[in-house]
């Protein structure tokens, strides 16, 4: 046994690694940049895990996904390994413990999100951080080609000139060979090293459902496949409003979205992934980093647009190998909505300079100056004012942050704050407190620390759940506190803000280069056409459709989904497992046998096709030169 299995074993309890795990972790453990291509559900967690404990030092793991590093910290903790997070909402007091923690202490995996990467005391103490190796999960937000770039994956490359000898493990789940290699390239691999299992889910039967009423066809679709549910939607308010029309129906059901109060969402997801909630309406915020293993159906109640984000969002359903399906709701309008995304996505070059002129109007800032400014910036607002549509004009504000002109930041991390401004002793001195105060200070004391030292991040719902109070009398009560000088509370802001990068210029002055623009327009229509052709393709097996489009040219019909199912008819499980077993009985000697015999069985045609294919998938048979034997 060599030491990845036995901390595998020692700290996890498995036998042994499955798919492609054993040589992703040779190949980084053996100091090679290294990327896993892995499905939803195939286990990238372990490919990075086991290899940090193995080896001396930190392994930095940089991911976008908050929510993935909170679960997995505490469930690495709970196993007894070191494991910290440093993340937006964290003071700096917090920050400098956690990353000392690295450089002295027993630390041996730092999550961090890619945006903190440039602050000053990140930088300033990883120098000192003995780093084993980087792990980039989500690997393919830093590939402008990807379906979700992301441009602050792209200072991953700067680090890697700080720490020049310290490998890279680049993970994702969805990656086009197009991406695949330029992942590689924007992560400054030494020598290209993929290693790749089938995007292929056999379990999951895709389903195309063309209906005229989207909510009748929901309704029936959930009353016919029990168990958990996830339904997609594009809107934040489409998630209530389809969560109510559940409900009325007696299908209980919650919604989310990222516009949600932060103990809303807790709640909610809690909910649903403790099967007190049979369905979860969301938009596309949820679901990356959630282990769910039992969900039975992913429902796209309206169109991605692209096959890369369907196909990770289906890939929810099913995780714990049981059937389950994933059904894509479509209509004679999806598709004229589909292709208006593109001219919402990316408007005219025109209207990206007006929209640029009358921002400087907005903030009243002449030509020449500008440069450094942040202003409170209400998108409705504008667009009420200069007569814009509100989505266009949103994505030309994204296309000038691209071009370098402003920071565009729609959902600011800006919770409340609170700092104790008298001393521990001097509070428990305080007279003439009401119980209300007393309350909330004794709840703010109970879940958090380092209140005397420094500002600390603090959710009003937490207090109010700890204090027995309502969320706004909470709210007021700190405010109370605020004014009699015993604490400082700064309230949440959700305000957007614009940031002027440089002095403003004339409309016409404005450059949006082909990378910026023609490209990135041109890529994005591809991915809507792809998504388009998926859909209405409806001669070959989905599963066949969605492997190509990954760069799987040899795959077998998977007789699961709505293609095949018209194609060969629908199969009675029980029969196809009384097939099986004969099969299995025929060949039981494990000699080769001319594949005629099988005729002696009688089966079914399509029957015996069908669970032929399972079973060579499943290696349980091999067939070769018109010969077959047990696998």
């Amino acid at each position: 046994m060599n030491e990845y299995e036995r901390l595998l074993r020692a700290y996890w309890g498995y036998e042994d690694f499955r798919g492609i795990q054993r040589p992703i972790i040779e190949s980084i453990g053996a100091g090679r940049d290294t990327l896993g291509l892995m499905p939803t559900g195939g286990g990238k967690s372990i490919t990075f895990q086991v290899p940090a404990l193995a080896a001396k030092g930190v392994c930095l793991v940089i991911t976008p996904l908050i929510a993935l590093m909170k679960d997995q910290i505490v469930h690495l903790q709970e196993r007894g390994i070191m494991a910290a997070a440093i993340y937006s909402g964290m003071s700096r007091q917090e920050i400098i413990v956690t990353l000392e923690n690295c450089i002295f202490g027993e630390t041996k995996l730092l999550y961090i999100s890619p945006e903190r990467l440039t602050s000053d005391i990140f930088l300033a103490k990883l120098r000192h951080i003995p780093v084993s190796f980087i792990t980039v999960d989500e690997a393919h937000c830093i590939s402008q080609w990807g379906y979700d770039f992301r441009p602050s994956y792209l200072h991953i490359a700067d680090i890697r000139h700080l720490l020049p000898d310290v490998p890279v493990l680049a993970l994702t789940a969805t990656a086009t060979p197009e991406v695949v290699e330029d992942i590689q390239k924007k992560l400054k691999f030494k020598t290209r090293n993929v290693f790749s299992m089938s995007f292929e889910r056999k379990n999951l039967g895709y389903v195309i459902r063309h209906c005229s009423d989207k909510d009748h066809e929901l309704l029936h679709i959930l009353q016919a496949v029990g168990g958990s549910a996830i339904v997609y939607v594009r809107s934040r308010k489409r998630t209530r409003e389809i969560a109510r029309y559940l409900e009325s129906a007696h299908i209980s059901a919650n919604y989310f979205h990222a516009g949600l109060d932060p103990a809303i969402k807790d709640k909610h997801q809690d909910e649903w992934q403790h099967n007190d909630k049979r369905v979860i309406v969301a938009t596309n915020a949820f679901g990356m980093g959630i282990d769910k293993p039992d969900v039975r159906v992913v429902i796209h109640y309206d169109c991605p647009d692209s096959i890369e984000a369907y196909f990770q969002e289906a890939g929810r359903a099913g995780r714990d190998g049981q059937h389950a399906y994933a059904v894509l709701l479509y209509d004679t309008s999806d598709k004229v909505k589909l292709n208006k995304r593109i001219d919402d996505n990316y408007p005219d070059k025109d209207f990206i300079r007006e929209v640029y002129e009358h921002l400087a109007y907005y903030f009243q800032i002449g030509l020449g100056s500008g440069r450094g400014f942040t202003g409170a910036f209400s998108l409705d607002k504008f667009c009420q004012i200069y007569h814009l549509f509100t989505i266009r004009t949103d994505s030309a504000l994204r296309i000038l942050q691209r071009a370098g002109y402003i920071v565009y930041e729609t959902d600011p991390d800006a919770r409340a704050r609170i700092l104790f401004l008298l001393k521990r002793d001097e509070l428990y001195r305080l007279e003439q407190t009401t119980d209300y105060e007393e309350r909330v200070i004794t709840a703010l004391l109970r879940c958090y620390g380092g209140l005397f030292t420094d500002y600390v991040y603090i959710d009003l719902s937490l207090i109010a759940l700890q204090s027995g109070l309502e969320h706004q009398q909470v709210y007021f009560v700190l405010k109370q506190l605020n004014q009699r000088h015993i604490v400082h509370f700064i309230p949440q802001r959700k305000s957007p803000y614009i940031t002027y990068l440089c002095e403003r210029v004339a409309p016409e002055e404005v450059v949006l280069g082909r990378d910026i623009y023609e490209e990135r327009k041109e890529n994005y229509s591809k991915r809507i056409q792809a998504m388009i052709a998926y859909i209405e393709n409806d001669k070959e097996c989905r599963s066949r459709q969605l492997l190509r489009y990954f760069g799987e040219k040899d795959s077998t019909d998977c007789h699961r989904c709505d293609v095949c199912a018209e194609h060969y008819g629908r199969i009675n499980s029980q029969q196809q497992e009384e097939a099986h077993q004969a099969i299995l009985s025929c060949i039981a000697d494990g000699e080769l046998h001319p594949i005629t015999v099988l005729h002696s069985l009688n089966l079914p045609e399509k029957i015996l096709h069908a669970t032929l294919a399972d079973m060579v998938s499943e290696e349980e048979i091999v067939v070769e030169d018109g010969q077959i034997r047990k696998g």
